[in-house]
């Protein structure tokens, strides 16, 4: 359904009554990582440790990209791409992250898969490919594409559970860029509670989760991320043991021979997704989850991806760029959350 610009709050439906927190002071941290900007907003007493707090975050960070990160010569991740054919043992960490992404690319008929690095590459998006290069040298000859598309693809990913290994058919690069971030906001999220800041927001590159409400009682707020200059509603979100994912077309992307090219690409087809779509807002219990999903539902497009999400009951917003405007679309769960304000 289509929704008129106004004004709006979107109250997610809560079991229960949540319980004020214990510290009264919104204590505000903040940096970088992976090279993206975190920032956490925690409500904590004046016994707690902002150096132990900010310390558990940098800690969370430094081990998803020792995991998961392709800029990373010696991540984990890096490792198995350049491994020879055969088995490969995995971390839990590991193991857990790629069973929840085989999960989903089945589930999402591979609109999620998280076996397109040699794509990301072919695309300019990969860690050894140069972002500053003329855009038409960042589009793949046909022969390029295609030895990456016959390289990729998540059925070519088989796994040996007894042995918590993946097999290796030779070339296959990993890339887990629509799955880590979100994993590593709940990781942080779950590490800060048991630091001891139960209640708090926490953000990684777009991407947050929230725990509790704030020392008022009221609920993390967090604005629905609109694509750059659309006309659009300015929507209010309040968290509360939720996490919220974005994805837009605008944040990693290049021109070319008047055609726009994303990041996010269909590793059904090699190509960048291409449905007029310009962003994605997903709400989930797991940030993993509104991640991936985000991801899923900008490779499907509109119409796929909605009845896709109502089918699931996934809160989810696509925000559509066409010639004549903007239009927002959302979906039958997201539609049930909305309060129209002045």
């Amino acid at each position: 359904m289509s929704l008129p610009p106004r004004n709006r709050v979107l109250i997610p439906p809560t079991p229960h009554a949540p319980e004020l927190p214990l510290g009264r002071t919104v204590l505000a941290l903040s940096g970088r990582s992976m090279g993206m900007a975190w920032n956490a907003r925690l409500a904590v007493s004046q016994a707690t440790s902002e150096a132990a707090l900010r310390t558990a975050i940098e800690d969370e960070l430094s081990y998803t990209a020792a995991l998961f990160s392709h800029w990373e010569s010696g991540s984990e991740l890096s490792r198995f791409n350049r491994s020879a054919p055969g088995p490969w043992p995995c971390s839990d960490d590991f193991w857990h992250l790629i069973q929840d992404g085989l999960a989903l690319a089945q589930d999402s008929g591979g609109a999620v898969d998280p076996t397109l690095g040699r794509l990301v590459q072919a695309w300019g998006f990969g860690p050894s490919a140069s972002r500053h290069a003329p855009a038409a040298a960042r589009v793949p000859e046909p022969q390029v594409l295609a030895a990456a598309l016959q390289a990729s693809g998540w059925t070519h990913l088989q796994t040996d559970p007894a042995r918590r290994a993946l097999l290796q058919p030779g070339g296959l690069w990993l890339d887990l860029g629509g799955l880590a971030k979100g994993w590593a906001v709940d990781r942080i999220s779950q590490r800060l509670a048991d630091e001891g800041a139960a209640s708090h927001l926490f953000e990684l590159g777009g991407e947050c989760r929230a725990r509790g409400v704030r020392p008022d009682g009221q609920p993390w707020w967090v604005e629905l991320e609109n694509p750059p200059g659309a006309a659009l509603p300015r929507t209010l979100v309040a968290l509360l043991d939720l996490a919220l994912a974005t994805s837009g077309d605008y944040r990693q992307c290049f021109e070319h021979g008047g055609r726009h090219y994303s990041h996010t690409l269909d590793g059904r087809t090699g190509q960048p997704a291409d449905h007029g779509w310009a962003c994605v807002s997903v709400l989930h219990e797991r940030a993993l989850m509104a991640d991936a999903y985000a991801t899923a539902l900008g490779v499907m497009g509109v119409a796929d991806g909605l009845s896709w999400a109502n089918h699931r009951r996934v809160a989810a917003r696509l925000v559509q760029r066409t010639p004549s405007g903007w239009i927002e679309h959302v979906s039958e769960a997201l539609a049930a959350m909305l309060e129209e304000t002045a």
